[in-house]
């Protein structure tokens, strides 16, 4: 039997009708058009289709939608203000923290997470963090440094975008 459900998507009161077998991910990609997060593989492992359930990384394609009734979701798509990109995405950008870019939302949502929790994250735990998000491209280490740029701003009082 469909479920009605109500949760807020980047800010956005959202209400819809799921099966209850639909996953988050699919409800984001298919019915709401926030093809940002990615389906890799689809068992939890991978980390691309991570974004915020109230405030931590979630594999979405774990959650079912309707355990999403009444949380607060963040998707890689709700972290720029317009145009205005936020501090991660600029600095995976300028550090050439993405080559493919199929893990790359993954890997900031779960990277914001961390540093809204510690701004001041060394790069061993950030490594730690970011364990559960694979990247086929980079080896990690433009990955690492891009989050410790933001984590320096953070330190040092240049906080943009939240």
């Amino acid at each position: 039997m469909n479920k009605n459900i109500t949760f807020t998507v980047n800010g956005e009161p959202v209400s819809l009708t799921v099966e209850p077998r639909w996953t988050l991910l699919r409800v984001l990609r298919d019915k709401m058009f926030l093809t940002g997060s990615k389906e890799g593989c689809g068992e939890g492992e991978c980390g691309s289709c991570t974004v915020l359930v109230d405030g931590k990384p979630v594999n979405s394609c774990l959650m079912l939608a309707v355990a999403a009734d009444g949380k607060t979701i963040t998707t890689i798509e709700g972290l720029s203000r317009g145009t205005e990109l936020h501090p991660l995405q600029k600095a995976f950008i300028e550090k050439g923290a993405i080559q493919c870019g199929f893990c790359t939302p993954g890997m900031v949502m779960t990277a914001k997470s961390l540093l809204d929790k510690n701004p001041d994250a060394s790069a061993e735990e950030i490594r730690q963090e970011m364990a559960g998000n694979l990247c086929r491209c980079t080896g990690y280490t433009k990955i690492v440094e891009a989050v410790q740029e933001v984590a320096g701003q953070l330190k040092g009082g240049c906080h943009e975008n939240g």
